[in-house]
């Protein structure tokens, strides 16, 4: 999966009252939402990504790109099948059956009135991967490999705890036989000890079954447990992204350092912890240049007017971060 210069952009038109007052000479513009610009990612099969950012970056929305719940305004996704979006008859069916999204909240994610073999079982017998016959085995077997009892297959959500209907998601997504893969805040709504289980369940699925993650979360603890590759987003764009030692080892961006550097560790135990200073911008009007640069210590000029570009840092390592284009003595305690 490689997406490439992709950029999503919501529009609010203008409302009757504001048509109203534009006919009477009242100028009235249109709102767009950047959620996302310009992004560069490419996700290798067997390989496991997370993507971490504050609430609002567009990391959920980069989400649904990659699965085709949403269409791109400008860029291209690509996938072993080709490019979507200009995928047509078998090809684009297997593709949309080859990605699938677990979503954060389970219970909103799941048909109240239907019982859980439907939400598991719905979609195969559509497509094909079953039949009537073989139906009810079919569940069967993808509760058991999610660790859910099929005695309760008759049952409804809501008779089910928050862990056991992630389950009921996880088979859902799984009955299809995808190869890759979005989890959307999959464990942020889950208590501690269950999110460890559901973990779990995440990496022996990948094990038994050759499965590709890209794994959404701003749990930055979580992602250094489960991630082969961390990618960092700030206000739609990627600031950072390489190997996840090398991430949590030697941060190269300082939007990335200002988050590590709030991360509770028993090493820094007795510290004061203080958000990152400032508000995130409004993804409404972003500014310019460097969308970090108004909360940034080591902001210059040149971050005002210049937009940085994802350089390589190291190996599989890139950042975009005008610092990185400073001399040694310009940057001393800037960046590692």
């Amino acid at each position: 999966m490689q997406a490439e210069q992709v950029s999503r952009l919501f529009v609010r038109r203008p409302d009757y009252a504001e048509r109203l007052a534009g006919l009477l000479g009242v100028k009235v513009a249109s709102h767009t939402v950047h959620a996302v610009d310009r992004v560069d990612l490419s996700i290798h099969e067997g390989e496991v990504v997370g993507l971490v950012g504050e609430s609002g970056c567009g990391k959920s929305t980069l989400g649904r790109l990659l699965a085709g719940i949403l269409p791109v305004t400008s860029g291209t996704v690509r996938t072993p099948a080709g490019e979507l979006g200009r995928l047509h008859g078998r090809a684009a069916h297997a593709q949309r059956m080859a990605t699938q999204m677990i979503f954060q909240d389970p219970m909103s994610s799941l048909n109240p009135r239907k019982r859980i073999r439907d939400i598991i079982g719905e979609a195969p017998l559509a497509h094909g991967m079953t039949d009537r016959a073989g139906y009810d085995d079919y569940v069967v077997d993808v509760m058991r490999r999610v660790g859910l009892d099929p005695d309760y297959r008759n049952r409804f959500p809501h008779q089910f705890s928050g862990g056991q209907r992630q389950r009921v998601g996880i088979g859902r997504a799984l009955a299809v036989k995808p190869r890759f893969l979005i989890c959307d805040e999959s464990i942020a709504a889950l208590d501690v000890s269950i999110q460890a289980q559901i973990l779990n369940l995440f990496m022996d699925l990948r094990e038994e079954l050759g499965l590709t993650y890209l794994f959404i979360s701003h749990d930055l603890g979580v992602v250094q447990r489960i991630s082969d590759r961390t990618v960092i987003m700030y206000l739609g764009r990627i600031v950072e992204s390489g190997p996840t030692r090398d991430i949590f080892e030697a941060p190269r961006h300082p939007y990335t350092q200002a988050l590590l550097e709030e991360v509770p560790r028993l090493s820094n135990r007795k510290r004061r912890f203080h958000g990152i200073k400032g508000e995130i911008p409004s993804p409404l009007h972003p500014p310019p240049g460097c969308h970090f640069h108004p909360r940034c210590p080591h902001a210059m000029p040149r971050c005002q007017a210049e937009q940085p570009l994802l350089q390589t840092v190291g190996e599989a390592h890139r950042a975009a971060c005008h610092l990185i284009d400073q001399p040694l003595t310009a940057r001393a305690g800037a960046l590692p």
